[in-house]
């Protein structure tokens, strides 16, 4: 309980000390809008210790869509902790407290996943966000599992590809890749069938439970693989980028799984993030 009072107190600090730069920095189109989510992020994984290891490598080319596994709400500070992203979620994330105003600032991208209608109103600002230079994180599964199934890839929203080279008078292509988290260790033990509810959050479990146990644990191992990126130009099929995506993050989790955890593994530090960050004020 005293790892949890001081972690939450940290983290209290973290918030309010970078959310009035990051409000700035929206309000008035800073780079630094982008930089500060990810200070944040690395800064959380940090005081949870949240060990990440990195496989594989992502892409610097633009602009780029990111078709992930989802298995907690963890996965958007282990991704953020690793590079400046744009996150899709669903509409309600924005309505929850706490919660909802981090996800605003760091530029959430909300769609209303059971309204098709809004399908396109979504998909526009995907390929907006896409060809403004933002790397775009969809959980392709749509909802979050339990860490060891990989679910069927959804590709409707994947139709943001076509739309952003659409619009697009500088790009003929949009690159793809596919990502795969795969939760490894838990407070020092390897997450099997005992430990699974303790790092995957699906289903009807409680956020704010699952967060305190997170945060009291102190030691979450995660192996993060990067699949290989693909170019896709206006002739690809939505479905058929949404099939092999799936297939690439199967097979990538399935061996993170096998592996286990590292004997040792990442941990972001604070004072390097922000060394990485201090350009961007400029």
């Amino acid at each position: 309980m005293i790892r949890f009072a001081f972690a939450l107190a940290a983290l209290a600090i973290v918030i309010l000390v970078l959310a009035p730069f990051q409000w700035l920095g929206l309000a008035l189109g800073w780079p630094i809008q982008r930089r500060i989510p990810h200070l944040f992020h690395r800064a959380f994984c940090h005081l949870a210790g949240v060990r990440i290891r990195e496989v594989g490598t992502r892409t610097a080319d633009t602009p780029v869509l990111i078709l992930a596994n989802h298995v907690s709400w963890l996965d958007i500070c282990v991704i953020g902790a690793l590079a400046p992203v744009v996150f899709i979620a669903k509409s309600e994330v924005a309505t929850w407290p706490v919660f909802g105003f981090l996800a605003r600032l760091q530029r959430t991208i909300f769609i209303e996943r059971e309204r098709r209608q809004k399908t396109g109103a979504a998909t526009q600002e995907i390929g907006d966000r896409l060809l403004g230079g933002d790397a775009v994180v969809l959980f392709a599964e749509g909802t979050s599992s339990d860490g060891i199934r990989i679910l069927p890839f959804r590709s409707a929203l994947i139709g943001a590809v076509h739309h952003a080279l659409g619009e697009s008078v500088h790009h003929k292509e949009i690159i793809v890749q596919p990502l795969s988290l795969a939760y490894v260790g838990f407070g020092g033990l390897p997450v099997g069938r005992a430990l699974r509810d303790n790092v995957a959050w699906y289903g009807d479990a409680d956020l704010i439970p699952h967060f305190i146990g997170i945060l009291k644990a102190g030691a979450t191992d995660i192996t993060v693989t990067w699949g290989e990126a693909t170019a896709y130009d206006m002739s690809a099929d939505r479905k058929a980028i949404a099939r092999e995506a799936e297939r690439s993050v199967r097979r990538m989790t399935s061996a993170a799984l096998r592996a286990g955890a590292p004997k040792q593994a990442a941990l972001p530090a604070p004072e390097q993030a922000a060394a990485d960050a201090t350009p961007a004020v400029a």
